[in-house]
């Protein structure tokens, strides 16, 4: 009976090693799930300072695209659009001023949706009547992100926080460096992003923002007119002609086929299928060095919501301003009166080291 007695302990005690072991296990791994978080960044940075911070963003998302879901694509590319071009700083927010015109002003920002720049204001003024003028323009532009992505059927994720607003916008020909128009090819693209050390499979995930979302003509009428890119599947391109059917023309259409408005991976089934919208997405299937990684989204959301979310998290740092850095703007598309901000950074930072304490 004693015999059994410690098999049966021994038993269990295994059972505990081999639990404890399997958590470890994946404890570990969601830590590699996530990219290195830039210093002053952090996972809990207004859990003191707002602690409503997140449920009013998604609150207020969720009334505006229970009205108009395609604001989801808008708020997206606003965040690229602001990361991509001197950091996740909230400067594609800035109106333009007397040293020039603005980034918003520069050709790649002029089809962004004007609503996206009113709901990241409007949001703000939510934000500092619950908390005071703690949370940066930047990052409510990045959560504004992440909720459309999840309410727009995309992965539910968590980012760093604690970004500062720039204090300066960058010119037309700095806009221009770093936004590739959608006529590139997958070289270019990769050449350009690797700047900001995003490798080939971030590249592909990144671009799968464009399950959601529209066009102009004007970005890929280079594919239709004078004569059909022959890469583009005939009947799709026959379809484009009809929303198109000048190269002057203005019109919009959607990004993805399949599902417009959901945030999927039928983005990857179009490329597959030669039904990709612009030559920036279309080469992605095309070039050998990214086929494959299009291939494997196409047949597996998870792997592409796994490697879309670490690709966001990459992006969303490139350089951040923290801790003393640039301000937190009373409003979002005008540069602080007074500049240094002092009193709001001092509140913050105390604020922040006592959290960290």
């Amino acid at each position: 009976m004693a015999s059994i007695s410690c098999n049966k302990n021994a038993i269990f005690s295994f059972l505990l090693l081999s639990i404890f072991l399997s958590v470890s296990v994946i404890k570990v791994c969601e830590a590699q799930a996530r990219p290195p978080t830039v210093r002053g960044l952090s996972y809990t940075f207004y859990t003191k300072t707002c602690p409503n911070l997140k449920s009013i963003v998604r609150t207020e998302l969720k009334r505006v695209f229970k009205k108009d879901i395609a604001q989801a694509a808008g708020l997206l590319r606003l965040h690229f659009h602001d990361c991509f071009v001197q950091g996740c700083d909230g400067s594609v927010l800035l109106d333009g001023s007397a040293s020039g015109p603005s980034e918003k002003d520069a050709p790649p920002n002029l089809t962004l949706r004007a609503e996206a720049f009113r709901i990241i204001e409007r949001i703000r003024g939510l934000l500092e009547k619950s908390c005071g003028r703690v949370v940066s323009c930047s990052d409510i532009t990045a959560l504004a992100a992440r909720d459309s992505v999840f309410l727009s059927g995309g992965p539910d994720y968590e980012i760093p926080l604690g970004r500062r607003d720039g204090l300066t916008f960058a010119s037309r020909e700095v806009t221009l460096d770093n936004l590739p128009p959608p006529s590139s090819n997958t070289t270019t693209i990769l050449n350009s992003l690797a700047t900001k050390n995003l490798d080939p499979t971030d590249v592909v995930s990144l671009s799968g923002g464009h399950t959601i979302g529209i066009s102009h003509c004007s970005s890929f009428t280079n594919r239709l007119y004078p004569s059909q890119d022959p890469v583009m599947d005939k009947t799709f391109g026959k379809n484009l002609r009809l929303t198109c059917p000048t190269d002057t023309t203005d019109n919009t259409t959607v990004l993805d086929i399949r599902s417009p408005n959901v945030f999927d991976n039928r983005y990857y089934v179009d490329l597959m299928n030669r039904q990709g919208l612009f030559t920036s997405d279309q080469d992605l299937y095309t070039d050998k060095r990214t086929r494959n990684i299009v291939t494997s989204f196409a047949i597996n959301q998870t792997l592409f919501f796994e490697k879309f979310v670490f690709a966001m998290l990459k992006m969303g740092q490139l350089s951040v301003l923290t801790g003393n850095q640039g301000e937190i703007r009373a409003n979002c598309s005008v540069r602080n009166a007074n500049s240094n901000s002092f009193l709001s950074s001092v509140v913050e930072n105390v604020a922040q080291e006592f959290i960290e304490m």
